[in-house]
């Protein structure tokens, strides 16, 4: 990302009274009502509203202008999110494309692929999806073995990645391959961009017991990519994808706004004076209990999106977040029931326990998207607090020698 030397406080004040114009006028749309299990409402919702960004010059402020970016600074983005903070997030659907994708296409593509392919990326006429995970190859993500051959010119993909979220909906999607089994299996992995429209990709929709159809299952079979669709370094993918990880527990900890935010207590304090039950003892508690969490939360974020407006990459303390952030799901869960009321269990047409719900049946995924709790809990441990490390039995094996999904046989 490019930044000017100085921003004179005239010009970020004008800049924020802009971001406030604009949100004064586009920052209030109502979401998208009624059941959608594959997320089309939601997502053409945060397309028209990117869009609408990017006619306005607010869209991607930091990245540089040649790749579609504003080429503004760290003060510039500190003061959208702030402003940002006090309206709906109109872009939850573009978390991993924008939060995850974009910064590691940023960092590690080449100058043709950024200015190729960034434009779209930025105002979301293209969204991307990150496929990491394989059946055999979820908390260790190294062992997976969807494999990448060269031939000639092109790459050829086979194999499968699973938990895809919005795969059906994405034009794009940043891919980690084997194609080097003769070294230990961090050292022969490599990155890649897809095309995800390719018929030669199948994706499965994975039906939720909340109803919808969020993430996916997506097959690869003699999948043709041109070879200048690798990213970065060949086999230094394991590197590259550690970084995208990185992106991705800051985007979920951090969130897309600044300052400090309680959206559940906000939620369930309204919906608690709705139904009469704040005046429960223990309810009150409970809800100031989440009250609690969520500021202090908030704190953590700030701090981590300071160290990356100063310039830092960011490191294994995005971990922290994306765990604190998990363990108020976990209270969230536990207290929602006294504090929502018995129509949360049975529920006539306008009642809010409808809707909390359908939250407390999606809200699982927090403590397993973008790595489990118990492996933050070892990133934190291991890289933050310098604690020893558990011992690593297939140290120094080649990948091709090693007992895991189908080569256990």
């Amino acid at each position: 990302m490019s930044e000017p030397a100085t921003t004179e406080a005239a010009d970020l004040e004008a800049f924020r009274a802009r971001c406030r114009a604009f949100l004064d006028e586009h920052g209030r749309p109502t979401p998208p009502e009624g059941p959608d299990p594959r997320d089309d409402k939601y997502v053409a919702h945060s397309r028209a509203f990117m869009q609408t960004l990017a006619e306005a010059d607010l869209a991607g402020l930091m990245y540089p202008t040649e790749f579609g970016g504003q080429g503004l600074t760290r003060d510039h983005e500190r003061i959208w999110r702030e402003e940002y903070g006090n309206f709906p997030d109109s872009t939850g659907s573009l978390t991993i494309s924008h939060g995850m994708c974009l910064p590691v296409m940023n960092q590690f593509g080449s100058d043709e692929q950024k200015r190729t392919y960034m434009p779209r990326m930025i105002t979301a006429e293209d969204i991307w999806c990150q496929m990491f995970s394989e059946p055999g190859a979820g908390s260790d993500v190294a062992s997976l073995q969807t494999k990448a051959e060269r031939d000639g010119d092109q790459w050829i993909i086979n194999g499968q990645k699973v938990w895809t979220t919005l795969a059906h909906q994405s034009e794009y999607g940043i891919l980690v391959a084997r194609t080097d089994p003769h070294v230990v299996k961090h050292a022969g992995i490599s990155m890649f961009m897809v095309d995800m429209r390719d018929p030669s990709i199948e994706i499965r929709p994975i039906h939720q017991i909340d109803g919808g159809q969020h993430f996916n299952e997506v097959f690869f079979t003699d999948t043709a990519i041109p070879a200048d669709w690798l990213i970065g370094e060949l086999n230094n993918g394991w590197n590259q994808a550690t970084a995208m990880l990185m992106y991705e527990r800051v985007a979920i900890g951090t969130g897309t706004t600044s300052g400090v935010n309680t959206p559940y207590f906000n939620r369930l304090r309204k919906t608690a004076t709705k139904i009469g039950t704040t005046q429960d003892p223990r309810v009150r508690q409970d809800l100031m209990h989440i009250y609690t969490a969520e500021f202090t939360k908030s704190l953590v974020s700030m701090r981590t999106r300071a160290e990356m407006q100063a310039g830092k990459a960011p490191g294994p303390g995005g971990s922290l977040g994306k765990l604190h952030g998990a363990e108020i799901m976990r209270m969230v869960r536990a207290k929602m029931g006294p504090i929502v009321g018995e129509s949360m269990t049975a529920w006539t047409e306008g009642d809010p326990g409808k809707d909390w719900n359908q939250f407390l049946l999606s809200s699982f995924m927090s403590n397993i998207a973008g790595g489990t709790d118990e492996i933050q809990r070892n990133i934190i441990g291991d890289r933050v607090l310098g604690l020893p490390r558990d011992i690593s039995v297939d140290k120094g094996v080649p990948f091709n020698e090693l007992k895991v999904g189908t080569q256990k046989e």
